[in-house]
């Protein structure tokens, strides 16, 4: 039986590419086309990519790329941004997943990235690792015969049908002015833009193309397809920069004829219900993990980001996994941090992970100390930590990889 000391990780070359596609298929049960797979070698490029070794097998492996991120306060951090993670089915829990966080990490060290990122297909295998929930999401379903918008909801106008080709500049300049103040969003690097517009997904969804609802300060991008005889508007991505395009482009989603169902993915803090005379239109059909963070430099993460209040205090941080923990003392004043290690005793106690969590704005501190997961030696401490990483808006992931 193999385990991890029969396992080596080194960095991949093109001629491993072949084999790390076969493992992500099986790992994932997914099967990309050879077009789909050469843009998603641009966005991820093989020699970014960890392989665990077996003999002259490849069974484990990871992948990366530098990622810039908005944070608290429209500001903007470096991220080492994690993918395609897979081990093989015959080679799990033999610690080859450990090993290739290791190699991972020392990467992510030695490019002084100050945090580590991913979307997650599973829930259960990161937290050991040092990673927490850091933006989440909701699915929704609406049946728009149903969708009725109050009087004092505004209808604003201005959305246009367009093709994907046509709209393609309008589209990347309302994301980047979007993703310049929504916490959670990462810049779409060329490489990913020229995978989305090429809308080769399409293929594996069974859907028509997508289609564009263009106004000058928002998109909707959408899908038709037919499901259990039901016609089906899926919307792909929306991005509104300001009220009145969110309202406008929800208008028209929820106005769309021989349209059974809409269904689309919004941010916790999304209006959408409130807009309706009925808000059990809006149907919850999964709530989940968008993305997942880990902090890999306390002082470097913590002094990038803005804040809410002020605060003078002393954190315990433990890392199970890595040599990041420490007391730090963490003194804000209007909204800038500053961080350092301290032998000064703490009054809060946590392992990594809540900072990974509490980092974007998902989630409130209090909430972990009830959950038992915060060690709280003053509670005025903790009250004035939770107000200080609270955020005015909900984070929201730009593109999932």
């Amino acid at each position: 039986m193999a385990s991890a000391k029969s396992v080596c990780v080194r960095t991949a070359t093109p001629a491993d590419s072949a084999a790390i596609a076969g493992l992500q298929e099986a790992g994932f049960g997914m099967r990309y086309g050879s077009d789909e797979n050469e843009y998603r070698g641009a966005v991820f490029p093989v020699e970014r990519s960890l392989v665990a070794v077996e003999g002259d097998r490849i069974v484990g492996h990871t992948v990366d790329r530098t990622m810039t991120i908005t944070v608290p306060g429209e500001r903007t951090v470096r991220a080492c941004g994690v993918s395609g993670v897979a081990v093989a089915p015959t080679h799990r829990r033999r610690g080859i997943l450990r090993e290739l966080y290791r190699a991972q990490h020392a990467r992510t060290e030695a490019d002084g990235l100050p945090l580590t990122i991913f979307t997650a297909s599973e829930g259960t295998i990161y937290g050991r690792f040092g990673y927490e929930v850091a933006v989440l999401d909701t699915a929704i379903s609406i049946d728009p015969r149903r969708a009725e918008f109050r009087s004092t909801t505004p209808d604003p106008g201005g959305v246009t049908l367009e093709t994907l080709h046509e709209a393609a500049p309008r589209i990347r300049e309302i994301y980047e002015r979007w993703q310049q103040v929504t916490a959670g969003a990462q810049v779409r690097p060329d490489a990913k833009w020229d995978l989305f517009f090429a809308d080769i997904e399409r293929h594996r969804h069974g859907a028509t193309t997508l289609f564009v609802l263009l106004h000058a300060d928002g998109y909707a991008l959408y899908r038709r397809s037919r499901r259990e005889n039901r016609d089906i508007a899926s919307v792909w991505e929306l991005r509104a920069v300001t009220p009145d395009a969110h309202a406008a482009l929800w208008r028209v989603l929820l106005g769309m004829d021989l349209v059974d169902t809409v269904e689309a993915e919004i941010a916790d803090d999304d209006p959408l219900a409130y807009m309706l005379t009925d808000p059990r239109t809006v149907q919850m059909t999964h709530r989940g993990d968008a993305l997942w963070a880990r902090v890999m430099d306390v002082p470097a993460a913590l002094t990038a980001r803005a804040y809410r209040a002020d605060l003078d205090t002393v954190v315990a941080v433990r890392d199970p996994f890595r040599d990041a923990g420490g007391n730090f003392a963490l003194r804000i004043r209007d909204g800038v941090a500053e961080c350092e290690p301290t032998t000064r005793t703490a009054t809060l106690g946590f392992d990594i992970n809540i900072l990974g969590a509490l980092y974007f704005g998902a989630h409130r501190a209090n909430t972990f100390a009830a959950a038992h997961r915060i060690a709280v030696g003053d509670p005025k401490a903790l009250r004035a930590f939770d107000e200080a990483f609270t955020t005015d808006r909900a984070p929201q992931l730009g593109w999932f990889f």
